[in-house]
């Protein structure tokens, strides 16, 4: 096993060196491996409790949405079978006239299809409800206790540096990075994750570091104003975009502004961003004109990092993190388009990867170099968690706070927002 060691070494370390990544390998990748070990030694302590009381609350809510599903349809069918939806959102309810059938002669009903009917009928919202709540208890809430260690009545992931294309983390038995905390069902997962004993739950994520990041590429002046002088860059994209002044900004604006901010990073369409939206595809089209006739910076941005992707044939991260993209020259335009959003956004997601991985480190050898018991116990993309003894929460507070927004300095300020709570919920 040494042997053949050394030789990957001699052979791998000229690589390193071929490909100009031997900075981001011993700099950034190498100093994180103990920080993972530990994270993945210390775990995440899960309320059963808390998830059992969940349970029962999404059981009796599906129960409800099953019953108002067969009312508004006016038959009774079984809302799991995707044939049995199929057909009766085709054929009943004739949503589709020309919905697309497998080979097998079964209605697709994706997430996706289903989402572009909602504004059809009231059933599709309900359905798609129904589908959400049957996969937290079944992918979470019924799954996550089979995962704590008996020993340590914690539950310890496994961390992955070299499984995803963009550089983020990844975990495995089981997958924290995909627990769905956005939407207002999968907040009370975040509620059953608590800290040990006499100790609290400190959360802190970066604030829009993507956005931060496309300013900080982009150099759009607009863009990079709105963040340095500390506006509500949502608000300030709704006020260049529809003309009017920051304080003008409706509700409605800001979250069309702030829907087109994360979808331009991400390549979306008018078509994608109508569905979004749930408005007209012209509307969305006008919308993103609108948007780039505001940041002209952005879409120089766009358009250069997709030139140096058929040049180079990678697109490549602030610290030197390559993603080759040998589809950016397919003559299929549906592979290329997929490829030139990756080379926009590859960039952004994988510099964002790089800089929390930096934090990180930055952090564990600060609560080392100060003797402090505090653990970080779960890092979520932008998002660092820890555990927390109650006399340290001021002091873990800044360090957290300092190393994440000093760990590089941008043409904008990286900023890091921090909650304390007794819970995951709690603190976030």
């Amino acid at each position: 096993d040494a042997d053949i060691t050394l030789q990957l070494y001699e052979v791998l370390k000229k690589e390193l060196d071929i490909n100009q990544a031997a900075p981001l390998f011993y700099q950034i990748e190498m100093p994180l491996v103990p920080v993972l070990a530990y994270m993945e030694k210390n775990g995440v302590r899960v309320d059963t409790d808390t998830l059992k009381e969940s349970s029962l609350h999404f059981t009796t809510r599906m129960e409800e949405l099953e019953k108002e599903v067969h009312q508004l349809a006016g038959i009774q069918f079984n809302i799991s079978s995707p044939k049995q939806v199929g057909e009766v959102l085709f054929d009943q309810l004739r949503l589709d006239a020309k919905a697309k059938k497998s080979k097998t002669g079964q209605y697709s009903t994706s997430e996706e299809v289903l989402l572009a009917l909602k504004s059809k009928h009231e059933v599709v919202g309900l359905i798609l409800a129904y589908r959400e709540l049957k996969k937290l208890i079944s992918t979470y809430i019924a799954a996550l206790p089979t995962y704590i260690n008996p020993d340590t009545g914690k539950i310890h992931t496994t961390y992955n540096q070299t499984v995803t294309a963009t550089g983020r983390l990844s975990s495995s038995n089981p997958n924290l990075q995909n627990l769905p905390i956005r939407s207002e069902r999968g907040q009370l997962i975040r509620q059953a994750v608590i800290p040990d004993d006499n100790c609290l739950f400190l959360s802190a994520d970066y604030s829009q570091i993507e956005l931060r990041l496309m300013a900080h590429f982009s150099q759009d002046p607009h863009m990079v104003e709105a963040f340095r002088s500390g506006q509500d860059v949502h608000a300030a994209t709704a006020a260049k975009i529809f003309g009017v002044s920051i304080e003008d900004v409706t509700k409605d604006q800001r979250r069309q502004a702030k829907t087109a901010n994360f979808g331009i990073i991400y390549g979306i369409s008018a078509f994608g961003l109508a569905q979004q939206l749930d408005c007209s595809r012209s509307e969305a089209k006008a919308l993103i004109d609108g948007y780039f006739a505001a940041f002209p910076g952005v879409i120089d941005y766009i358009e250069r990092q997709k030139e140096l992707a058929r040049q180079q044939g990678y697109a490549v991260t602030l610290f030197g993190r390559k993603r080759y993209l040998p589809d950016i020259v397919s003559h299929n335009a549906t592979v290329r388009s997929f490829a030139e959003r990756n080379a926009v956004n590859s960039p952004i997601q994988g510099t964002a990867a790089d800089i929390i991985k930096m934090a990180m480190v930055g952090i564990s050898n600060r609560l080392k170099a100060e003797g402090l018991q505090a653990k970080m116990i779960m890092q979520v993309h932008d998002e660092l968690n820890f555990n927390v003894p109650v006399n340290e929460v001021d002091r873990v507070k800044e360090i957290v706070v300092s190393e994440m927004q000093n760990v590089v300095h941008l043409t904008v300020p990286l900023i890091a927002d921090c909650g304390v709570g007794k819970n995951w919920l709690e603190a976030h």
